[in-house]
């Protein structure tokens, strides 16, 4: 007997459900925050040796620095891909997408390998200067630590569901130390309903997951920063300004990250794709320096007033203290970091658009701070505007205003900022949704049908599999067979409901068994009726084709009050039967299955 199955046997006597998800949700935030903690450790040591071995003027001449530099990704993203191809010997999984199909589709289950190969894969990928995020692979593999504890403690997908988050949530609190924003990513990325059921189990996973972060990495947090200049009313509409220009970079990151990738996905041949995205990699960081790795470097000294850092180790250096140079470099870095993050991913790298999206925000609130200043408008704080807009980058991608507004509060300490935070995400939010109606990790879920959202009812018929529901045991009768020939499929059939078919399958009609009642005896009818004389011919409403989604297969069962309706192809062949009482009965599972009450 297995030690989970005793536990599992102990636990079914001794202790609630509830009182079990509480203990677990602990056990998955402190695994979370250790998972964020060594793939953040594993990043800084080994991009610390890179970078040295690549600078070291005792082991590289100083002049092949640059060649040194510009192969860097390359090797990191055919490390990359080695790995994938030859240990992992399969997908890696598809980062945050991934997570959100399997909430949607696959009861939230995540395979046991997605809670080391994102951490590993995407070290390697960053640590030679992958211009990508970790927070999405840790979060991907929190994900997959509360999926997998939840069922291997057998728990009902209900509560694998709900642990699944919890893993998300701690490892995004274990990595900023920010407990609060872990929930909110949750809430909002992952669509989960905030309830009584759900607070208690997010919160004790994201506090454990910081108190662990905490422990073993100080009270230090990814941009240690704090809040010189307090925000005065009259700044109200340049932090309004901002929100739309933020909006803008946003459609402009979306857009280019889908085209950019699916250039690459359109490569069939990886080591091609490999080797295309890592030369392009490779020459961008040569010549625009803070797109090497994950940027939050040149972002912190940006926060610290300083924007000389951006020109050093680049071959236009010297022009640094020209007026019009930092703008100019600011505007070259916003338009090329998404074709950066692209091109990492693409080309077979793996790591995610997180970090980018703050990188990217990052970079749009000190220009358009530099740039009231440079002009002459009233002068505005560059840090200020540079937090803020971090996070209303991060809303415009991520479609998460909250996260990314408390992310920043619990990160600089404070709360002094609490109004442009919310004023620019809400401008951001406003202004993108017209164009971009989910977040990066869910727009392809959504075109496909696969997104589970917060209208659980919209989402089940969206999401339910027609296919599953149709059924097929009924005896089919042929245009032109006689009375003597429904006779005999009545006494194999247990339904009363009898398709007539004609040639290729063709839906013509059905017959009713309590039409045909008082004939069936009458053995004299047997070879002069057929089975044309008796059937009913069916309109359109009572029709359903396969290709029609479950929302119009609901209509039309409440327009024709129809118990059953016929479903046929696209060429009117008969497929089967779709009853009222399984379809309702396969919605209300769903809704029980997906509700956080």
């Amino acid at each position: 007997m297995s030690f989970f199955t005793t536990l599992h046997r102990w636990r079914l006597r001794h202790m609630s459900e509830q009182t079990m998800l509480l203990l677990l949700a602990i056990v998955v935030g402190l695994l979370s925050g250790l998972a964020g903690v060594v793939l953040k450790t594993l990043v800084h040591y080994a991009g610390a040796l890179v970078t040295q071995l690549s600078t070291d003027s005792s082991i590289i001449p100083h002049h092949s620095s640059f060649i040194i530099i510009f192969f860097l990704p390359l090797v990191g993203i055919l490390l990359t891909v080695l790995f994938v191809k030859y240990i992992v010997k399969g997908d890696i999984g598809h980062g945050l997408p991934g997570v959100l199909l399997a909430i949607s589709r696959k009861r939230s289950k995540l395979p046991p390998k997605n809670m080391y190969t994102s951490l590993i894969a995407s070290t390697l990928t960053v640590a030679f200067g992958g211009s990508v995020g970790l927070e999405a692979p840790i979060a991907s593999t929190g994900s997959a630590i509360g999926s997998n504890i939840g069922r291997w403690f057998r728990l009902n997908s209900k509560s694998v569901r709900l642990l699944l988050g919890c893993g998300a949530a701690g490892a995004i609190a274990g990595i900023f130390k920010a407990p609060l924003a872990g929930i909110l990513f949750v809430l909002e990325v992952f669509l989960f309903d905030l309830t009584a059921t759900t607070a208690l189990p997010l919160l004790l996973s994201s506090l454990t997951a910081s108190t662990v972060a905490y422990f073993l990495m100080g009270t230090g947090v990814q941009f240690n920063f704090t809040i010189g200049e307090p925000f005065a009313l009259s700044q109200l509409p340049y932090y309004m300004v901002l929100g739309v220009f933020c909006a803008v970079v946003s459609v402009y990151f979306l857009r280019v990250t889908d085209r950019v990738e699916g250039w690459f996905s359109r490569r069939r041949n990886p080591w091609l794709r490999w080797v295309i995205g890592g030369l392009i990699l490779g020459l961008m960081v040569v010549l625009f320096p803070p797109l090497y790795g994950e940027g939050y470097a040149s972002l912190s000294t940006l926060l610290h007033g300083s924007s000389d850092t951006l020109f050093t180790g680049a071959p236009y250096q010297a022009f640094a203290d020209k007026l019009w140079a930092p703008l100019a470099l600011l505007v070259l870095l916003i338009i090329l970091k998404p074709v950066a993050t692209a091109a990492t991913i693409g080309s077979g790298g793996v790591g995610g658009t997180f970090g980018p999206s703050l990188v990217l925000g990052g970079l749009s609130g000190y220009f358009i701070a530099l740039l009231s200043n440079t002009i002459g408008l009233p002068p505005q704080n560059t840090a200020n505007f540079a937090l803020v807009g971090m996070a209303a980058v991060m809303t415009g991608v991520m479609h998460a205003p909250f996260m990314a507004t408390f992310l920043i509060a619990e990160i600089t300490g404070g709360y002094g900022l609490l109004v442009p935070l919310l004023t620019a995400s809400a401008v951001t939010y406003l202004c993108i949704t017209p164009f971009e109606r989910h977040s990066i990790y869910a727009r392809k879920l959504a075109e496909r049908g696969d997104l589970l959202t917060h209208d659980k009812d919209a989402s089940a018929w969206h999401l339910l599999n027609m296919q599953s529901l149709i059924e097929t045991n009924f005896v089919v009768v042929r245009s032109g067979d006689k009375l003597l020939d429904l006779v005999d499929a009545i006494q194999n059939s247990k339904r009363n409901l009898f398709p007539v078919l004609g040639d290729d399958d063709k839906f013509l009609g059905v017959i009713v068994l309590d039409d045909v009642r008082k004939i069936i005896f009458r053995s004299e009818l047997y070879e002069t009726v057929t089975v044309d004389e008796l059937m009913h011919p069916l309109s359109e409403g009572d029709l359903v084709r396969s290709s029609d989604s479950l929302s119009d297969v609901v209509e039309k069962f409440r327009v024709s009050n129809r118990y059953n309706l016929v479903v046929i192809d696209d060429s009117e062949r008969y497929l089967g039967f779709l009853s009222r009482a399984n379809t309702f009965s396969a919605y209300r599972r769903f809704i029980s299955a997906t509700s956080d009450e």
